[in-house]
C-alpha cells in the first residue's frame, strides 16, 4: 500500500457541520462514580498523595474496591477492576500523575498482598490502610538485581526462632518516602528457585531503615526513593505469608496492576489526546486552524485508533484473567501499553510544538508516563515473553466468536 499522502480540496478539509456523537454509554457503576465525585471535588487541586489517601479512605473509597464478603468467580482477582479503572481515570483527570501513581501502586498490589495474608499484623496494617490512616510502599526491585530479574534480588531476609533480620537495599520504590510501612521481598534461602523468597513488613521508622528521595524531578508526590536496610531487627509476626509462596502471590498480584496501569494508560493518553486537540483547534498556521491541515489530522486519527484498540485488549485480557487465570495475557497487555502509550504520547508531543516543553505538556508527560513501560516489568521482557508463549497466542487468532 502506497504511503502518499494525499490532500483533499479545501472544502472538504473541515466539514461545517461534522456529525456529532457524544452519546456515552451508561454509568455501570453510579453509586460508585457518585463516591468518587463526592471525595475528589472538595480537594483542592494540588493535593499531595497523603492528602489523597486519606480522602479515599476516609470516604470508603477504597474499601468499595474490594468485594469483601461477596463471592465471586473462581479465579476472580481481589480487586473491582472496573472500579479501580473509574479511580484510575478520577484521579488522572486531576493531572498529578504521581499521585496516581502512588494510589495504583498501593490499591493493586500492596492491600491484597496484605489482605491475603494472615496475622495479626498484617490485619491491624490492612485495616489502617483501608481507612486511609497509613500509606505503604511496596518494596520489589532490588539495588542488586535489574529490576526485572526478580530472581537475582540480594536484599535478605535471616529468620530465627525469635527475630528476623533484613539487610539490603531497594530503588526506584514508588511511595519509599512517606510512607508508614514496607512490604518488601526479600531472599530467605540462596539459589533462585521461586520458592527462596519471602514479604517482610517493615515499619518505615524501624532502626535500620533510610529512605532517600530519587534524583528525579518526574513523577512529583509518587514518593519514589531508594531505600536501606541496615540488619534492621524485627519479630517474627512481621513475616508476610507462608515460606516459598513470596513470588507467587507478587505474581498474581501484578497480573492486577497491569490491568490497572492498562487503565490510567487509556485514561491519561485519551486525556492528552483532547488536550492536543484543543491546541489544534486553537492555533493558526497561514491563517488557519492547524486542525485543518490534513497531515496533522491523519495521524491524530492514528494516535486516536491506537487508544481504541488498546482500550479494546483491555476489555479482553481482563476477561481471559479473570475467568481463566491467564497471566500470559497480562503481559501481553503490559506490552501493548508500552508501546502505544509512548507512541501516542510522541506524536502528541510533536503536535503541540513548543507549548509541549510547558508545564503540564505533553512532552513532561510522556517523560513521566515511561513508567507505563518499566514499572511491573519492561516492556523489552514483556515482549519476550509474548514470544515465549507465540504458539498460544496464534492459536487465540483464530476465527472471532
Amino acid at each position: 500500500m502506497s504511503d502518499t499522502r494525499y490532500a483533499p480540496p479545501e472544502t472538504s478539509l473541515a466539514p461545517a457541520d461534522p456529525p456529532q456523537d457524544h452519546a456515552a454509554d451508561p454509568d455501570p457503576d453510579p453509586d460508585f462514580s457518585a463516591l468518587l465525585r463526592r471525595t475528589l471535588g472538595p480537594l483542592p487541586p494540588d493535593a499531595d498523595a497523603a492528602a489523597v489517601w486519606r480522602a479515599l479512605g476516609r470516604d470508603g473509597v477504597t474499601a468499595a474496591l474490594y468485594p469483601t464478603g461477596r463471592p465471586g468467580p473462581p479465579g476472580a482477582p481481589p480487586v473491582d477492576l472496573a472500579r479501580l479503572g473509574a479511580l484510575l481515570a478520577a484521579l488522572d483527570a486531576r493531572a498529578e500523575n504521581g499521585v496516581t501513581l502512588s494510589v495504583l501502586v498501593q490499591t493493586a498490589s500492596a492491600l491484597p498482598l496484605l489482605a491475603a495474608a494472615p496475622g495479626e499484623r498484617c490485619a491491624t496494617t490492612h485495616a489502617h490502610l483501608l481507612t486511609g490512616a497509613a500509606r505503604v510502599a511496596l518494596a520489589a526491585t532490588d539495588e542488586g538485581a535489574p529490576g526485572s530479574d526478580l530472581a537475582a534480588l540480594t536484599t535478605r531476609v535471616d529468620v530465627h526462632d525469635d527475630h528476623l533480620t533484613l539487610h539490603g537495599g531497594k530503588r526506584w520504590i514508588t511511595n519509599a518516602v512517606g510512607a508508614d510501612h514496607l512490604l518488601v521481598l526479600a531472599r530467605q534461602r540462596p539459589g533462585r528457585h521461586f520458592t527462596s523468597f519471602r514479604w517482610v513488613l517493615v515499619p518505615a521508622d524501624a532502626p535500620g531503615v533510610t529512605a532517600t528521595p530519587a534524583d528525579t524531578p518526574l513523577l512529583a508526590g509518587s514518593g519514589t526513593g531508594h531505600l536501606r536496610f541496615d540488619a534492621v531487627r524485627l519479630t517474627p509476626d512481621h513475616l508476610v505469608g507462608g515460606a516459598g509462596r513470596a513470588l507467587a502471590s507478587f505474581a498474581r498480584h501484578m497480573a492486577t496492576e497491569r490491568i490497572a496501569g492498562a487503565h490510567w494508560a487509556v485514561a491519561l493518553t485519551a486525556r492528552v489526546l483532547r488536550a492536543t486537540r484543543d491546541r489544534l483547534e486553537h492555533r493558526e498556521a497561514d491563517g488557519r486552524p492547524l486542525w485543518q491541515n490534513p497531515v496533522i489530522r491523519r495521524d491524530f486519527a492514528a494516535c486516536l485508533v491506537r487508544v481504541t484498540q488498546l482500550r479494546a485488549l483491555l476489555g479482553t485480557v481482563t476477561e481471559r484473567v479473570t475467568a481463566d487465570r491467564d497471566l500470559a495475557w497480562a503481559g501481553l497487555l503490559k506490552a501493548a501499553v508500552g508501546q502505544e502509550a509512548d507512541a501516542v504520547l510522541s506524536r502528541c508531543a510533536d503536535l503541540q510544538g513548543a507549548d509541549g516543553l510547558a508545564e503540564g505538556g505533553a512532552q513532561r508527560i510522556r517523560a513521566e508516563a515511561a513508567v507505563l513501560g518499566l514499572g511491573g516489568g519492561a516492556t523489552d521482557l514483556m515482549l519476550a515473553q509474548v514470544a515465549d508463549r507465540a504458539d498460544t497466542f496464534l492459536d487465540r487468532l483464530g476465527p472471532c466468536p
